[in-house]
């Protein structure tokens, strides 16, 4: 049995959610409780050192990292598929997953917010102004490439959910929590929407999680 050591609102955490369960994999799930610190506790840290969520056990190995934990999800279950076959395609998935994570995710995560507010003396306003513009920056150049991309379809590319699908909806979740505006956004705004159609997707939503604060 599979364990992932996760906490309901880490959209890192999410992505993973949305993968064991597209890939229909049972697993126990472990809350961390990030509010208070958990993550730094020290049955946590022999965990994972890095000190992070998520992380997926399966039996002795230990992984963290969302990305190298569904790249493992996918070399270890590749039915069904996460990437296309097509070696453009699956750069392209990648790509648009890259997006999310290497740009938009890095500049908006708890750690980062918690030092821009502390070291600028920022309040919430001024917190928000910053999560904003850079879902700005992120969210027009990934609303480009699907909109002037002939793969795009119902998803992110083609007809199914893909890598690139499982890192934008957790994304979009973070974005309408801050209250964000989406309308500019009209292809994302309707990716989500299909994705969220999906079961995999909503069982794997913040609020639907054990640890889910009401």
């Amino acid at each position: 049995m599979l364990k992932l050591y996760s906490h309901f609102r880490s959209s890192a955490s999410y992505r993973v959610r949305i993968a064991l369960n597209l890939k229909g994999l049972p697993y126990d799930y472990q809350a961390v409780k990030l509010g208070t610190g958990e993550q730094h506790a020290e049955w946590f840290r022999k965990v994972n050192p890095q000190g992070l969520v998520p992380a997926l056990a399966d039996g002795p190995l230990i992984i963290g990292q969302s990305l190298a934990i569904i790249e493992y999800l996918e070399e270890r279950w590749p039915k069904p598929p996460l990437l296309p076959p097509d070696p453009d395609e699956r750069a392209r998935v990648r790509g648009l997953a890259d997006l999310v994570a290497c740009e938009i995710h890095p500049l908006n995560n708890l750690r980062v917010l918690q030092h821009v507010r502390s070291a600028f003396g920022l309040d919430d306003a001024g917190v928000t102004r910053w999560y904003h513009h850079w879902l700005r920056e992120g969210f027009s150049l990934l609303e480009a490439q699907l909109a002037s991309h002939p793969s795009t379809g119902d998803f992110c590319h083609g007809a199914s959910p893909t890598l690139a699908d499982i890192f934008l909806v957790p994304q979009v979740a973070n974005a309408q929590r801050y209250k964000f505006d989406m309308s500019p956004y009209p292809v994302i705004s309707r990716i989500n929407a299909a994705c969220l159609e999906l079961d995999a997707f909503r069982k794997a939503a913040p609020q639907n999680q054990p640890d889910a604060e009401t």
